[in-house]
């Protein structure tokens, strides 16, 4: 494809960046097959090979309408599109300085601009917690579409007192240790049963994600280099991996190197983060055969697996969960469009919500339909989304493990 800069972009780092990955787009088409918006809404502006056109007219200078703002707002960020592109081109990165420019140049009503900044405030900081524990006590005063989204609670169980030799990190997360306590701690009891500890830096907090898909992308900066000078003692002290049990948190992580790239204090550093990061699935694979010795049989056999998009297309681990699973004595059972994305994405389903909730409703479906004993997921907003809409419990995959350690 070929694209002509505006004059206020061209050499600029966001500029070039946009301009190399609009170049690498053949115009084939392939991504709308797998475009969870474009098979809904059949609008090619709703697809990716339309949003990269109305990428590519804001690089070239023609002004961008809210017409423009809503198509790209409408995106996932599922990332479907890349796995299936045969060009490679980067459109979750095209994206991110598309909509950057987009909001710089059309203003957003002044209440949405108030949502958006109280779900970047509220979700990662120190009251969502108590707002949740209200929620539940309040649980059968809401309205029922509102009392769906609020989890009922599974208390932690013990954090291993065990030291290892082996030592990683754990990001604690945001939203995910309030929502669901026991995924960390289950993750700490896993890894200490195969010799690693897994260690807590206190001043680490939200990886950023929030907000970087909110186009608050400084202050998903901020929370980068916030984690990496919280993280950084303990790599400098041996930790041999960053261990994100949250797939969305695991794909933004991976990208602190390139979103700090040209920053000269932190560049260095985040592209040792990122080298770091580790999905649970990834340290547990290696070691199968020693996993499945420790575990007692299954008594939830039969699983369906809900791949998150963040696992599927932004950490390119396509199936390794459900070969381990299927290692450990699941039956993984087949799930249809696995994979398409549950419309959770983080708060887009808060703010589209009609369309997050069809395609909430159409996973639910598909998973359902094999008729599972349980529903195991590696990413906390899938979670959420699912287990809303389903009658089988529905959880982390490590908490299926844990429960089988002795």
């Amino acid at each position: 494809m070929q694209v002509q800069l505006s004059n206020l972009l061209r050499d600029t780092p966001e500029g070039e960046e946009g301009a190399a990955i609009l170049r690498s787009c053949v115009h084939c088409g392939f991504c709308t097959a797998t475009c969870p918006t474009y098979q809904l809404l059949g609008d090619e502006l709703d697809g990716p090979r339309g949003r990269i056109y109305l990428i590519k007219q804001v690089l070239e200078g023609e002004a961008p309408t809210a017409s423009t703002q809503l198509h790209l707002d409408r995106c996932l960020t599922c990332r479907a599109c890349e796995t299936t592109c045969p060009s490679g081109v980067q459109y979750g990165r095209l994206l991110d300085i598309g909509r950057r420019l987009v909001d710089e140049k059309v203003p957003r009503p002044p209440g949405m601009r108030l949502l958006r900044r109280a779900l970047a405030t509220f979700l990662t900081g120190p009251f969502f917690a108590p707002a949740l524990w209200m929620g539940r006590r309040a649980r059968q005063l809401l309205p029922k579409a509102l009392a769906d989204r609020v989890p009922r609670r599974v208390a932690p169980g013990r954090w291993p007192a065990r030291r290892h030799q082996r030592r990683m990190i754990l990001l604690a997360g945001c939203v995910q240790p309030a929502m669901s306590p026991n995924i960390n701690a289950a993750t700490a009891r896993v890894l200490d049963a195969m010799g690693i500890e897994l260690v807590v830096a206190r001043d680490a907090g939200c990886c950023g994600a929030i907000r970087h898909h909110l186009t608050d992308q400084d202050g998903a900066l901020g929370d980068a280099r916030r984690n990496i000078d919280g993280w950084w003692p303990q790599v400098e002290a041996g930790a041999e991996a960053i261990v994100l049990n949250a797939s969305g948190c695991g794909t933004m992580v991976r990208e602190y190197g390139h979103l700090l790239r040209n920053d000269p204090a932190y560049a260095l550093k985040a592209a040792r983060i990122s080298a770091l990061a580790r999905d649970p699935a990834e340290l547990l694979s290696t070691r199968a055969e020693e996993l499945v010795a420790l575990l007692r049989a299954p008594s939830l056999r039969r699983v369906a697996f809900q791949a998150p998009c963040s696992l599927q297309h932004g950490l390119q681990l396509q199936g390794v969960v459900e070969k381990l699973l299927a290692r450990c004595g699941a039956e993984v059972l087949p799930v249809v469009d696995s994979h398409l994305c549950c419309g959770s994405a983080g708060t887009y389903s808060l703010l589209q919500s009609k369309i997050a909730g069809d395609l909430g409703d159409a996973k639910a479906r598909a998973l359902m339909a094999p008729n599972p004993d349980v529903i195991l997921s590696a990413n906390i907003g899938c979670i959420a989304q699912v287990a809303s809409r389903v009658a089988v419990p529905t959880q982390h995959w490590i908490e299926w493990l844990d429960a089988r350690m002795p």
